[in-house]
């Protein structure tokens, strides 16, 4: 079966007026290297779930993204990042939540996957990190000016108590990847900052199995990115698995039908699905939504906006 990988770096993409030509190409080799750091694993013959924990790390590391090193701030000017990956040949899943420390959020998700646990928060998950040698980072690492003046800007918006402009840019973002390897296994991985400003201990939905991130070889894996209270009251993940198992929806159906209803009702985001058989969906309903593809060709594919993937 050929190996397929997706990803996305978050919904809520830079207005076109606000994207210089040079930030559009960072993002897109931003993009091109997490899915050739995934494809490298799928080419070689490894899983789906070692696929998407590769990618994600790519760009965790990258501070375009608000994952990692490029995640956004609490209100109280601290990070609390959450992670989360899920293995469809078996449902074993692993996540973290309000987090610092880990360089890679990411892989203390996959340290929790290979534990008894699904899901540690906080101080007892930084205790985890460190008991199962976990790599860690000082706070340094993840501070970039351009989160810290986000920040800055939304507190004292909130002190003058002015109409909220800000883009679906500014408000929230996550990176994730989902594939389906050679022996068409599918895996999902999700990891964020959260939203800027965001309540100290608030947690989204991309550790929440079912709501942002899923995966399950009956049906497809699901990476979500968005307003994560909203993907959390509804399900997502697991209502678009739902409908192709119980109503016999292809995964490009359902997510689509899915990702629309949660915009009636001021859901906004988007999500990365595929399923067994390789096919892939990347339904948003924002203004955009980074993300990419890359299959057995090896051609890494990406878009932004609304526009078709273009070979990178």
């Amino acid at each position: 079966m050929p190996a397929i990988l997706a990803i996305h770096g978050g919904a809520g993409t830079i207005p076109h007026v606000g994207m210089t030509p040079e930030m559009l190409e960072a993002h897109h080799a931003g993009l091109r290297r997490a899915l050739r750091a995934g494809h490298a694993i799928l080419a070689a013959g490894g899983t789906a779930l070692d696929a998407v924990t590769a990618a994600v790390m790519a760009l965790e590391d990258d501070p375009l993204f608000n994952a990692g090193h490029g995640a956004v701030y609490t209100s109280a000017g601290k990070h609390e990042m959450d992670a989360a990956v899920m293995d469809g040949r078996n449902r074993n899943a692993g996540a973290v939540a309000g987090i610092i420390g880990p360089r890679n959020p990411v892989l203390a998700a996959r340290a929790v996957l290979s534990s008894e646990h699904v899901m540690l928060h906080g101080r007892g998950a930084e205790d985890f990190c460190r008991e199962h040698e976990v790599e860690c980072a000082p706070a340094a690492h993840f501070h970039t000016d351009r989160r810290w003046d986000a920040l800055q800007a939304e507190l004292e918006r909130r002190r003058q108590n002015a109409a909220d402009t800000r883009s679906d840019a500014d408000r929230h973002g996550t990176v994730g990847a989902v594939a389906c390897d050679s022996g068409g296994n599918v895996a999902a991985a999700t990891s964020t900052g959260g939203m800027t400003a965001k309540a100290p201990g608030r947690i989204g939905d991309c550790p929440v199995f079912g709501a942002g991130t899923w995966a399950d070889n009956l049906t497809c894996a699901v990476s979500a990115t968005g307003h994560g209270e909203y993907f959390i009251r509804y399900a997502v993940a697991h209502e678009i698995a739902s409908r192709m198992r119980y109503l016999g929806e292809t995964v490009e159906a359902a997510s689509a039908t899915v990702v629309d209803d949660l915009g009636v009702i001021g859901g906004n985001g988007g999500l990365i699905a595929v399923d067994a058989a390789g096919h892939v969906a990347l339904p948003f309903n924002s203004g955009g939504m980074y993300r990419g593809v890359i299959g057995t060709d090896g051609v890494a594919r990406t878009a932004v906006w609304r526009e078709a993937l273009q070979d990178g």
